[in-house]
């Protein structure tokens, strides 16, 4: 393709996603007039370029001169969200956390009243490592991911889940009560992290974040385990902007 055709057919490229963009941010059908002035495209030239995505249901054309997007972007966003694999997604953010960090890197999942761990990077350090292992199970209130699931729940739901497992101990600092659960997760809620400390396993802690989709639901997360005299609660905001990287992987959008 010569170069002058090759730039017009990126150009045309260019103007059909500032179109998709106008329609994307409006909840109701848009005129042609409206979709010209938002884009800057001269009328003439939208029309042309909205006849074609009305082809290929890029667009629908409601009534003349009236658009909203397309059902084949439904199909295309409905293939792209099968194809995502979470995993594959968080593992090069898993592994520069781990470099970084030289600890413990965890991706886990919730399974009813428990976490999984689905992926993980070990430390390799001599001294005492942390070892979950994959396919491992924790109960929520013990795990600081968990924590953020229990927010999420709310409150009534909390509860139950507290009446439910009656908050088994694990070591001397597993939270037992349910009030200060409540407390736990407050704190959990105003800095979009969560700490366990030695609430699992003595000589343990963690702190996580978590993994939403293109839902906003929380769907996974992500954690950094080490021997508590080596974890520094100032990673807190660090993972929370690595879950928030493999957030915008999997389709989520900040709100």
């Amino acid at each position: 393709m010569p170069p002058a055709d090759a730039k017009n057919s990126i150009q045309v490229i260019e103007r059909m996603m500032e179109l998709v963009d106008a329609l994307a941010s409006q909840p109701e059908p848009v005129n042609l007039k409206r979709l010209a002035e938002r884009t800057g495209l001269h009328p003439s030239t939208a029309h042309r370029i909205l006849a074609a995505m009305v082809e290929y249901r890029i667009a629908d054309r409601i009534e003349p001169g009236t658009y909203r997007l397309g059902t084949r972007l439904l199909e295309l966003g409905h293939i792209v969200k099968s194809r995502i694999d979470l995993r594959a997604e968080a593992l090069p953010v898993m592994q520069e956390l781990h470099e970084e960090l030289r600890e413990t890197v965890n991706l886990s999942v919730r399974q009813g009243d428990a976490m999984v761990y689905v992926e993980r990077l070990v430390a390799d350090r001599l001294a005492m490592r942390v070892a979950h292992l994959i396919g491992a199970r924790a109960p929520l209130h013990v795990t600081a991911v968990g924590k953020l699931f229990l927010m999420e729940d709310g409150a009534e739901a909390c509860k139950d889940y507290a009446l439910r497992t009656r908050l088994e101990g694990f070591t001397r600092n597993t939270i037992r009560d349910l009030a200060t659960l409540g407390r736990e997760l407050d704190k959990v809620r105003k800095a979009g992290f969560a700490f366990d400390n030695e609430e699992a396993e003595q000589g343990v802690s963690c702190v996580g974040a978590g993994i939403r989709d293109d839902e906003d639901r929380l769907v996974a997360g992500l954690s950094v385990s080490a021997p508590s005299n080596r974890l520094d609660k100032t990673w807190g905001p660090k993972l929370r902007e690595a879950a928030q990287r493999i957030s915008r992987a999997i389709g989520w959008l900040p709100r």
